[in-house]
């Protein structure tokens, strides 16, 4: 059920750009708040952690600053903060053991050096990929197009991310290839 919930729970997280476009378009601004509040409701009590709490009291500060100002511009900045949160969350962790290093150790827990630099040079380079993704998400809220939000916010950010993933793959095995990482 817990695994259920997380992923039905992220899944609702990921597509917010793609349900809020659509829903303000077609049920008005009250409806997509709630359910942005309900969504934060549900994190807050079946995934209780530290990150997740922090994010559902922001989603849902979000939607109730829009619910009462009666305009949908807070409900856009939920992508913004989900980018900043991230970036916070991956440079704070270079000044101890990076957000990399971790998830490899969860694999390999005796990283030779050469991997725990590629570890730390990788949580940089998503610091440098949060930052231009979060301001290009900014970009979208400021220029007041919803479907250039939801495109971006909702689609184009995730193949982003996708290559993201993607180029550190390639140039992990690269690098391995080379004998510079095991």
């Amino acid at each position: 059920m817990r695994a259920f919930a997380r992923g039905a729970l992220a899944l609702a997280a990921a597509l917010y750009p793609l349900w809020a476009w659509w829903g303000l378009s077609r049920w008005g601004l009250s409806s997509v708040a709630l359910l942005l509040a309900l969504l934060a409701a549900l994190r807050f009590a079946l995934l209780p952690s530290r990150r997740t709490v922090a994010a559902a009291l922001l989603a849902a500060a979000l939607a109730l600053l829009s619910l009462f100002c009666g305009t949908s511009a807070p409900l856009l900045w939920y992508p913004v903060a989900v980018n900043a949160g991230l970036l916070f969350i991956f440079a704070s962790s270079l000044s101890s053991t990076p957000v990399v290093e971790r998830i490899a150790r969860l694999r390999d827990r005796n990283l030779p050096e050469a991997a725990v630099r590629w570890c730390r040079r990788t949580t940089a380079a998503w610091c440098v990929f949060f930052t231009a993704n979060g301001a290009i998400a900014l970009a979208t809220v400021l220029s007041g197009d919803m479907e250039l939000w939801a495109l971006w916010n909702g689609c184009l950010s995730y193949a982003a991310v996708g290559l993201m993933l993607a180029g550190e793959w390639i140039l992990r095995r690269r690098a391995m290839k080379r004998r510079r990482l095991p």
